[in-house]
Order: structure tokens, then sequence, then C-alpha cells
């Protein structure tokens, strides 16, 4: 698995971020999300901030297909997870795993001390892979409509 910090915008980390919001608008949706609702997701939720002194986008990549991404927002001292996506078909093999592993220590070399992030329950790939990581459920520090679980960890 190799990992590489990707610019917002890239034709891999475009559509990487196109599957992710795939997934999530289909399962929010019930149904297979159409390419016209993906669209107005990737309008809606822009990440072109994880770049730089702001933030950071990191796909993984397996045979030279990406295969996972990550991003982080560099908010004070806080790393706020955003964009945190496997392929189905690469789950179960730790990829999510190592990708979260890798972001925390790029972020905690950056003066980053804590990481946290929200999500929701439907997501339980993504709670459970939250929970093994040591993220707890924290009140919530935001108030978007699409989550209802908030989680934190202390990068020490």
């Amino acid at each position: 698995m190799i990992f590489e910090t990707e610019r917002p915008g890239a034709g891999r980390a475009d559509a990487i971020v196109r599957d992710y919001l795939t997934e999530v608008a289909s399962r929010w949706f019930g149904r297979a999300a159409t390419p016209a609702e993906v669209d107005r997701a990737m309008l809606d939720e822009p990440f072109d901030d994880l770049q730089g002194d702001s933030g950071l986008f990191v796909v993984a990549s397996d045979g030279g297909a990406v295969v996972a991404c990550a991003g982080v927002r560099f908010v004070g001292v806080v790393g706020e997870l955003t964009k945190v996506f496997t392929l189905p078909d690469c789950r179960g093999r730790g990829v999510g795993s190592a990708l979260l592993r890798h972001v925390a220590e790029v972020s905690r070399a950056r003066g980053i001390t804590s990481l946290r992030l929200d999500t929701r329950a439907e997501l339980a790939e993504a709670c459970a892979l939250y929970e093994r990581l040591g993220f707890v459920q924290v009140a919530p520090f935001n108030d978007d409509p699409y989550s209802d679980r908030w989680y934190a960890k202390p990068l020490s």
C-alpha cells in the first residue's frame, strides 16, 4: 500500500471522492445516486482547502490503483477528518486503518494535537473503524444535518 498526498482537483483525488460521494448519497437516498446528484454533492462538499497550511488529502494506492482516501482540515491544533473512504471491495484488509494512522502521524508532525470527525450511525463500517482506532464519541461540535455521531481522539 502506498500513501501519497494528492492535490484536490487532481484526477485521482476527484475520482475517489466521486466514488465516496456516490456511496454516501446512495445510502442516504436508499437507491443508487444519479450522476447529477453526485455532481451536486461535489459542489456542496468542496475539499479544495485540503492542501497547504489548511489541510491535507491523502490517497492510498495498491498496484497503481487508488483504493482509499482521507482528508484532514487543520483548525488550530485540531484536525477534522473528512472524506474518509475505502472502496467496498478493498474493505477488511486494513487499508482504512493504515491510512488513518498515516494521516494521524502527518497531522501530529504538523502540530495537530487531536483529530475529530462527524459521521452517521448508518455508516457502520466507518464507525467500527474509528472505534477500533481509539476514537470515542463526543458531544456534537457542529450542526451538520447529515451527522448523528461525533468522534474525537487525542494525538499523543
